[in-house]
């Protein structure tokens, strides 16, 4: 956590916990506009539960994106299908708590983590799969480098529906 102050960031990062399921899920609930239809966020304590089963395997890490100031959590970032040898990259996928969205919290937990993942994780690629149409997304990850690099159609299922994708990459060495 003093390393984030030291950098100047208003957040910090840190794993999500069973003990955070209350907060968490609370905060799911109240965002699921801000959500909708771009992501399905866990907003009861079973589909926590899912998600923290799903990020004890070596191929996941979560992330929670806290304020320095109240310990609030702002969003989530998540590193997933992280593979290494010839590949070595990990598709990031995210999403912001509606209170304190358009704030600049997200955008700070997201250079964290691709810090980590650049860094500690020592991977070569990130890739962010968005619907088209999720303008504040795009202009997110366009704002920390990420390059439009396709489009997949009916690439991802979400809330039952097949939906289109654009690929954006970073790469470490860019």
């Amino acid at each position: 956590m003093s390393e984030a102050l030291e950098l100047g960031y208003r957040t910090y990062l840190r794993a999500p916990r069973l003990e955070d399921t209350r907060e968490f899920t609370r905060a799911m609930r109240e965002s699921q506009g801000l959500h909708h239809p771009w992501v399905s966020a866990p907003s009861d304590p079973r589909a926590y539960r899912r998600y923290l089963d799903r990020l004890a395997q070596d191929t996941e890490a979560g992330f929670l994106v806290r304020r320095h100031a109240d310990h609030a959590i702002c969003g989530v970032v998540n590193l997933n299908v992280i593979t290494y040898e010839a590949l070595c990259s990990a598709y990031l996928s995210y999403y912001a708590v509606k209170r304190y969205s358009g704030r600049g919290y997200m955008r700070e937990g997201l250079q964290q983590v691709v810090d980590i993942a650049f860094g500690e994780l020592g991977l070569h690629r990130l890739e962010a799969n968005i619907q088209p149409g999720n303008e504040a997304s795009i202009r997110l990850v366009q704002s920390l480098g990420f390059e439009c690099e396709g489009y997949s159609p009916r690439y991802l299922r979400i809330n039952g529906k097949w939906r289109d994708h654009e690929r954006w990459a970073l790469l470490a060495d860019s």
